[in-house]
C-alpha cells in the first residue's frame, strides 16, 4: 500500500497561487493512479483534479483553467499547481491514490493527512 503525504498548503490572498505537492513511498508509483481532493467544513469531500497511470486528467468544473494536476514519477511526486485562488477554495486538501481509477470519486484505497489552504479576500 502506497504511503502519502501532502505539502505546500498555506495562507494567500485571492489571485494568488500555490503549489501542493504528495510525496507518495512504500509502492511502485507509476502502478497508481493519483487524484487530489479539497474538504471545507460543512462540506462533503469534493474531487478536484484526477490524473491517471497515462498521464490523462480530470478536473472538476469549479477549477478548470485555474488548477493543473502533475506527476513526476521518478520523483514518486503528485503536484497540484493552484493559480488565480478565490475564498471559496479555502479547504484541507488530500491526495489520494488506487490502482483502480476512480477519477473523481471518493473511492481511493490511500489518502494523505491533509493539508490547509486558506484563501482571503
Amino acid at each position: 500500500q502506497v504511503h502519502l503525504v501532502e505539502s505546500g498548503g498555506g495562507s494567500v490572498q485571492s489571485g494568488g497561487s500555490l503549489r501542493l505537492s504528495c510525496a507518495a513511498s512504500g509502492d511502485t508509483y507509476s502502478d497508481y493512479c493519483m487524484a487530489w481532493f479539497r474538504q471545507a467544513p460543512g462540506k462533503e469531500r469534493e474531487g478536484v483534479a484526477a490524473i491517471d497511470s497515462f498521464g490523462r486528467t480530470s478536473y472538476a468544473d469549479s477549477v478548470k483553467g485555474r488548477f493543473t494536476i502533475s506527476q513526476d514519477n521518478a520523483k514518486m511526486t503528485l503536484y497540484l499547481q493552484m493559480n488565480s485562488l478565490k475564498p471559496e477554495d479555502t479547504a484541507m486538501y488530500y491526495c489520494a491514490a488506487d490502482r483502480v481509477n476512480y477519477w473523481l470519486h471518493a473511492r481511493y484505497g490511500a489518502w494523505g493527512q491533509g493539508t490547509q489552504v486558506t484563501v482571503s479576500s
